[in-house]
């Protein structure tokens, strides 16, 4: 599997591709996924292969977007079919990774513990320091796309979206559960 060979192809193709609207499903979104990936994969004592597994489904989970947001994840699988076989990976190795890109869709449902750490990665900010500056990135992506178009109104939906999400991981409940909890009472106080 020659990773770092792909990376370096489908970041420039995001970095030249991606619509300019996109101010939370952007490259750095897709390099902070691959590196909680990275670090839940290895806290969850993967091998080195099920690592180079989650970071290729990492860096395609959204590539997708270059086609537009309905059905992404569908869209980013057959974009991960269509170039991993050059760069070595097989068709099992293949089908694991598009598993884990499937998982990333909300309501997220992940069937293994790959697919587990991939959903939590994805979501990984939701328990972070950094998470009201990251969602202030989907915020003007989401009003841009004319989906939310208040504050309040995003308010409402980091509620409802942080009260109805799960983390999967032993690793992420640990450490990203207690600030997401926290991160769900400031959203609340806004709203009183």
């Amino acid at each position: 599997m020659r990773y770092n060979e792909i990376k370096k192809v489908i970041i420039a193709e995001l970095k030249n591709n991606l619509p300019k609207h996109l101010t939370y499903h952007s490259v750095n979104h897709v390099e902070d996924v691959i590196k909680a990936a990275t670090e839940i994969g290895k806290a969850e004592q993967k091998n080195a292969e099920d690592i180079k597994l989650l970071k290729t489904a990492a860096l395609f989970h959204d590539t997708g977007f270059l086609h537009g947001a309905k059905d992404h994840e569908a869209n980013s699988c057959v974009i991960a079919q269509k170039h991993l076989p050059n760069y070595g990976y097989t068709q099992s190795q293949i089908d694991t990774i598009k598993g884990m890109i499937m998982a990333t869709k909300i309501p997220q449902t992940p069937h293994n513990h790959l697919e587990e750490i991939l959903a939590d990665a994805d979501l990984d900010y939701l328990g972070r320091d950094d998470f009201f500056t990251i969602g202030d990135k989907l915020f003007d992506e989401l009003t841009m796309l004319g989906i939310i178009s208040s504050e309040r109104d995003w308010n409402f939906l980091q509620e409802k979206f942080l009260e109805s999400h799960n983390f999967f991981t032993k690793t992420s409940l640990q450490k990203r559960k207690p600030k997401k909890e926290e991160n769900l009472r400031i959203v609340k106080s806004k709203l009183l």
